[in-house]
């Protein structure tokens, strides 16, 4: 039947042949293999059609390194290169891309007048952690209203080993290394330099009776050290504290020796500065409180509290303190100047604030106390003459005199003329006695106190249920119980050579693993004292 015999095949039919062959097989052995089909339409569209620049750097690298696992991580939570257990080099200094900006440093600290850091928007890596090898790729892109840093951990293996180092290198970046954190504007922030004026901060530096302080002492640590008390009552294991009277008395001093001791015992303070943020009080609240419920036990300070409780926030951070979300380890200490202008549910409801502490001015005893205090401290300057008639002389003629007044009058200080100061500024001849100037000083603010008194309006009466925290000298103490790194950051080294290693596994358990060595620490800081250097942030 030679009518149904086909015609032969051109040239152009073989060719097309072919190829829709070779297409077919392909695809197939495609599939045989575990490719994805959906991989490459969603990463075309991805990383073309719209902006992704995340998903695009991940297809060129895997290009790059086909036998390799890549892990993409975001360094605001991890931050690789503030990690002291990682070793990190330039892969291609030549190739490094980033923007250098200038950071000053305060004067008193440092002879240099700051540091140069650099801000990297492209750069490769050597990293070297643990018993493992990397290739880090960093790129900085536009995001939202900012830049996103995006990382790509490539190892020649699995994914676990760089896993692993996000996991080493986040758990040490949320951890406290000689910082405070502090909320403000809307963001918690590490801070070092509060942390250290709190170490400046000791007992005995907090003129008030012993007793008073000890039951400061015992209220604050007693707490932590009660967990088991409080949960065989089945009783929340949370208690507030708030601290209140005239400003000048010690509630700042005392709450800095606090926080000092609970750091050192491992209850990390956290300080609020403000509600105030971009996204309302609300948000700022729910922030600052998931933060405590996170870092417990701990303990979260609230300064001048009748500044950060208003109308609008009230009610949401009644429902932060005793709502439906647990607040076990959490120890909240306030503080006021204006312990009447506090809402009754706060300064008068048991559960919220348990024990209200009066800082009030101090009587004679108190006033003597603090005389004497600072009569040690003169006793070396062999120019000043402070006998004990004159300690007993001033304590009994400053009745009103908060502890502000009282080191105005004694303390040289750079806010304002002092008795101290003043005899300075004579030649030896004719430098007046000590007690004259002082009780000349002392003569100067008792008129300066008259006038602002009379110019307040009498504080009220002690709310009911209340009773003075500050022991009298007729009776025993009144406690009120209510009745209802400096280091640096990571450096990077650009010296050619093998890349160093440096110990350092995943994080293990408190009772497992040590604190950070010395070195480990001074590596994690935020202060440098070098200049020409560039840090990368």
């Amino acid at each position: 039947m030679a009518h149904n015999a086909r015609p032969p095949l051109s040239p152009k039919d073989l060719e097309e042949a072919f190829i829709k062959v070779t297409f077919e097989e392909d695809v197939a052995q495609q599939g045989a293999a575990g490719g994805d089909p959906a991989y490459d339409p969603w990463v075309d569209q991805a990383s073309h059609k719209f902006s992704d620049p995340a998903v695009f750097g991940a297809r060129q690298l895997r290009k790059l390194y086909p036998d390799h696992s890549i892990v993409l991580a975001y360094d605001s939570t991890v931050n690789i290169f503030g990690f002291p257990g990682a070793i990190i080099q330039p892969l291609s200094p030549p190739d490094l891309i980033s923007s250098v900006y200038f950071i000053p440093l305060a004067r008193r600290l440092s002879q240099v007048p700051g540091v140069l850091v650099d801000s990297i928007s492209f750069g490769s890596f050597r990293v070297a952690w643990d018993k493992y090898d990397f290739l880090l790729y960093v790129v900085k892109y536009p995001f939202g209203f900012g830049q996103q840093i995006q990382h790509y951990i490539i190892h020649d293996g699995p994914e676990d080993p760089a896993r692993g180092l996000l996991i080493a290198a986040g758990g040490w970046n949320a951890q406290l290394h000689d910082e405070i954190l502090v909320y403000n504007s809307g963001y918690w922030q590490k801070d070092h330099g509060l942390w250290s004026e709190v170490q400046k901060a000791n007992w005995a530096d907090v003129i008030l009776k012993e007793e008073f302080k000890g039951a400061l002492k015992k209220d604050v640590f007693g707490f932590f050290d009660s967990e088991k008390l409080y949960k065989s009552l089945a009783i929340p294991w949370k208690r507030g504290l708030i601290m209140y009277g005239p400003p000048g008395n010690g509630k700042t001093i005392s709450m800095k020796a606090v926080m000092k001791d609970c750091d050192a015992r491992g209850y990390s303070p956290l300080y609020v500065k403000s509600f105030k943020s971009w996204a309302g009080e609300e948000y700022a609240m729910q922030q600052v409180f998931d933060k405590a419920r996170e870092m417990a036990p701990c303990v979260l300070i609230l300064e001048d509290l009748d500044s950060l409780i208003n109308n609008s926030n009230r009610s949401f951070f009644l429902n932060q303190l005793d709502g439906f979300e647990g607040n076990d380890g959490l120890l909240l200490i306030g503080s006021t100047n204006h312990f009447d202008q506090l809402d009754p549910a706060l300064n008068n409801r048991p559960s919220r604030f348990d024990r209200k502490y009066l800082f009030d001015d101090p009587d004679e005893e108190e006033r003597t106390l603090y005389i004497q205090y600072w009569q040690n401290k003169l006793k070396s300057n062999d120019s000043i003459s402070f006998p004990d008639d004159l300690v007993k002389e001033v304590a009994s003629g400053t009745d009103g005199f908060s502890f502000a007044y009282l080191k105005e009058a004694l303390a040289r200080t750079a806010r304002s003329v002092s008795s101290l100061v003043l005899l300075a500024g004579y030649e030896d001849d004719k430098k007046p006695e000590f007690r004259e100037v002082l009780n000349g000083q002392v003569k100067k603010l008792r008129e300066q106190l008259d006038k602002n008194k009379d110019t307040l309006v009498p504080p009220q009466s002690t709310p009911v249920g209340s009773v003075s925290a500050t022991p009298h000298s007729s009776g025993a103490p009144r406690v009120q119980i209510d009745q209802r790194s400096v280091g640096q950051p990571r450096v990077w080294d650009a010296a050619p050579g093998p890349v160093g290693r440096m110990p350092g596994a995943l994080p293990a358990g408190p009772s497992q693993q040590a604190g950070p060595s010395a070195r480990a620490r001074a590596m994690a800081g935020n202060v440098v004292h070098a200049f020409g250097k560039s840090f990368i942030s």
